[in-house]
């Protein structure tokens, strides 16, 4: 009886570690992770069907005629394809075992035991002194476990739900703390950064300009979450920083002003508003209103400074971003962009192989011309909102022209690199429908080359993911000389759209894996000059 066990504890560790991976890839989100569930239903039916065989297999009472042995046929091998299923595999986003984590192992333990020994308990206790007691009672504790491993991907969630008030104060703990290393560190001046897309390459951008005045400690990488944020002060900041460049990311109402609560920021950069994670957001009103309670933090620290220092909390915002041009709600913000009227405006902007060449003139008056490695509208918005904010904060424009010039591409942000005769833009690490425009017509700035463009497509995107999909393939097929599609998620909707704006469907097409796509797009028209737009690239719990 107790090897029975075996395998039932092999699949239960296998199983919660590729559940929990992807609760984790969920942020610990029911939202997110109950979205996975929905999408990847097969694995979740296959435990389910397990529970149902070995119960319908060992029922007391008579079943249909034959069900009982096909059920009783059907245990082992479902068990041995559950175990075999959840094997570890190579993920774009590795599983990382944090102190989280740990916990929520301990709780399954803890919930596995309680599955176990409670029927076995029971069992003993109603069976006394009958013959057969302890073959009933581990029968029925190995019945407990068959019911645990059926749900585990429930007991995920469930250890999760169980552990959320511990995490909240060990996470209150940590804030706490971080707010108090931000209240010794006098004189620290804190810029936010928020936007539906842009964010992260403004934050890199700014960091590199302010460093030519200022010692400046950044949020690293995509750390743009509350814990993240905290994680940096508590690990990173250091007596000798005069800035810290926080980017703020979110995905609910309400999340940047979670983040403001925090770190209090003095000047505040919104980079873009558009219709990003609109299944999480559920309207645009809501996401913009979100995106501004960094300039509403702003605008509280001043009022409570009593406005002593004028001009000290200062706030911009991308006067060329449609969505904020029409809901401005700061008349004293900064603007910046290529639109007339802007406070700090590029003009002139010229693409080369080189880079890119812009004039930016000041409110002063001011201009200089700047030159950059970088292509694209998108950088040049993105380098002026950093320019804009480095030179309000008393930098020099003409000192500003060597850190431009030494601007890098922000990793998977369309970074360019060339292997051979193919440029690959890299902008695998989101997408939005904005964002998408914005790297579709980057790829159409290359002349003389074959254009291809490998894409999941666009998620988190709510009701309204097929029609922005759908025009995402419309867009694609003006640019595009082949489209390959990864993944059943949105190819059906990219498709549509790009064969109804008269694509030929000879080129286009659809693989399952990245791996099978990347291998085609190095096939087609090999040997000549040609461009690769890789844009997003869905993690394990879009699949």
């Amino acid at each position: 009886m107790i090897l029975l066990f075996l395998p039932l504890i092999c699949l239960a560790i296998l199983g919660l570690r590729y559940y929990t991976h992807m609760l984790q890839l969920s942020s610990y989100q029911f939202q997110g992770y109950f979205r996975f569930l929905r999408t990847n239903w097969v694995k979740p039916l296959f435990h389910l069907l397990f529970m149902i065989s070995v119960f319908m297999a060992f029922a007391p009472v008579p079943v249909i005629k034959g069900i009982q042995l096909v059920a009783a046929i059907a245990i082992f091998p479902i068990l041995i394809g559950l175990i075999i299923a959840h094997f570890p595999r190579k993920a774009k986003k590795k599983f990382v075992v944090t102190d989280r984590v740990k916990r929520l192992f301990i709780t399954y333990a803890v919930l596995a035991l309680i599955m176990v020994l409670v029927p076995y308990i029971v069992v003993r206790i109603l069976s006394g002194d009958e013959p057969y007691t302890e073959i009933n009672s581990m029968l029925f504790a190995l019945f407990g476990m068959v019911v645990y491993c059926g749900l585990l991907p429930f007991v995920t969630a469930l250890a999760n739900l169980i552990n959320k008030p511990i995490e909240n104060r060990i996470n209150k703990w940590f804030i706490d703390d971080a707010k108090r290393i931000l209240k010794e560190h006098e004189g620290l001046r804190i810029i936010g950064i928020t936007g539906s897309y842009g964010k992260t390459s403004v934050k890199y951008y700014l960091t590199t300009l302010l460093s030519e005045g200022f010692r400046v400690l950044m949020t690293p990488e995509s750390y743009n979450t509350p814990m993240g944020i905290v994680r940096t002060i508590r690990e990173h900041m250091q007596p000798t920083h005069e800035i810290f460049v926080c980017e703020m990311g979110a995905r609910h109402l309400h999340d940047i002003k979670e983040i403001t609560d925090i770190v209090h920021p003095d000047d505040g950069i919104v980079t873009s508003i558009g219709p990003q994670h609109l299944e999480t957001f559920h309207s645009m009103e809501n996401i913009i209103s979100t995106k501004y309670e960094l300039l509403d933090a702003v605008d509280e620290k001043e009022k409570a400074e009593g406005g002593k220092q004028e001009g000290r909390h200062l706030k911009f915002v991308n006067y060329d971003n449609e969505v904020i041009r029409d809901n401005m709600k700061y008349s004293d913000a900064i603007t910046y962009g290529m639109s007339e009227g802007c406070d700090y405006r590029a003009t002139d902007v010229m693409v080369s192989g080189a880079g890119t060449t812009f004039t930016v003139t000041a409110p002063s008056g001011e201009s200089a011309e700047y030159t950059t490695r970088l292509v694209g509208e998108h950088n040049v918005q993105n380098i002026l909102g950093a320019i804009a904010c480095a030179n309000s904060l008393g930098i020099p424009m003409t000192k500003l022209k060597m850190a431009v010039r030494r601007l890098q591409s922000v990793p998977h942000r369309l970074e360019l690199t060339r292997h051979g005769n193919v440029s690959i833009l890299d902008d695998a690490y989101n997408a939005n429908p904005n964002g998408a425009k914005v790297a579709l017509n980057t790829l159409a700035l290359f002349e003389d080359c074959v254009k291809i463009l490998v894409t999941p497509g666009m998620v988190e995107l709510g009701d309204k993911a097929k029609e922005y999909n759908t025009a995402f393939g419309a867009q694609a097929a003006a640019v595009c000389d082949y489209i390959i599609l990864v993944g059943n998620v949105n190819s059906a909707e990219i498709k549509k759209g790009a064969l109804d704006a008269g694509f030929d469907p000879e080129r286009i097409f659809v693989k399952n894996t990245f791996g099978e796509a990347s291998a085609l797009m190095y096939e087609l028209d090999a040997g000549r000059e040609k461009v690769i737009l890789l844009e997003n690239d869905l993690p394990d719990n879009y699949k």
